[in-house]
């Protein structure tokens, strides 16, 4: 821990560790903390819940309260596992893109949407996905932060935390417009690209955050967003052009 006491030792496992391997460590070494808690709880669900079965004289009380005291068991365990697994792209355990793009497909793909992964202009910019259909062409990146990252605008402004975004949406709102002078050109059909920012981990304020040019939200609700934001109206045709344009001109990253 930066500027620590020189009277207390540090734990070598904290020293060099970055934030999500502290966090990853501090879960683990909490687990039989939780573990009590949880017990206690359903303990406890038991008991409330067997008495009110004696209340309403509903029959087998005890077995009644047992089942009550196992489904406060349960989804503890869940809520528990659902917020670390919440983690796993920041922890580095999971592609944030392997995600976004799966949910992608499979939210637009039977509309007619096109989404092709890991695509850069030579030399420029580069994204995640690019994602092409009817309603108009959007790149989507993926973005990790801690559990605790508040993600909002203020003023029109960007915020990680108490961290400007400016510059993480400027990267984006530059790389949309790039991209689409460049599939402009070689496809014959004018089009224009709107940037979205998929974030893995965090706080996101509302639904959706929109702030300089950019908006931003959860993984599950990508496709959901793309199909209400349609902007054009491509046809089955064009969209054929611009997804083998995208395909040849855009250099595929590995």
């Amino acid at each position: 821990m930066p500027n620590g006491s020189i009277y207390v030792p540090q734990d070598d496992k904290f020293k060099w560790g970055s934030p999500s391997v502290m966090y990853e460590l501090r879960w683990r070494e909490t687990r039989s903390e939780r573990r009590r808690r949880r017990h206690v709880m359903a303990g406890a669900g038991f008991v409330l819940i067997t008495a009110l079965a004696f209340y309403r004289s509903l029959p087998v009380p005890f077995l009644v309260g047992l089942l009550g005291g196992g489904a406060v068991w349960v989804a503890d365990a869940f809520i528990s596992w659902r917020m670390f697994e919440a983690t796993a792209v920041w922890r580095g355990k999971r592609s944030g893109a392997a995600r976004t793009g799966r949910l992608l497909r499979r939210g637009l793909g039977q509309y007619g949407y096109r989404v092709l992964d890991g695509r850069a202009v030579p030399g420029k910019a580069s994204i995640d996905h690019l994602v092409i259909g009817p309603g108009g062409v959007w790149i989507v990146d993926n973005e990790a932060w801690p559990p605790d990252t508040h993600i909002a605008a203020y003023g029109g402004k960007l915020f990680f935390g108490e961290r400007s975004g400016t510059s993480v949406a400027k990267g984006l709102v530059d790389a949309a417009a790039t991209m689409a002078d460049l599939l402009s050109r070689e496809s014959g059909i004018p089009v224009d690209i709107t940037p979205l920012l998929v974030v893995h981990g965090g706080r996101v304020k509302d639904p959706s955050v929109t702030a300089e040019g950019l908006t931003l939200f959860l993984p599950r609700k990508a496709a959901r967003w793309i199909l209400g934001d349609a902007y054009a109206e491509l046809t089955e045709d064009e969209v054929e052009i611009l997804a083998r344009t995208a395909a040849r001109i855009l250099r595929r990253m590995t």
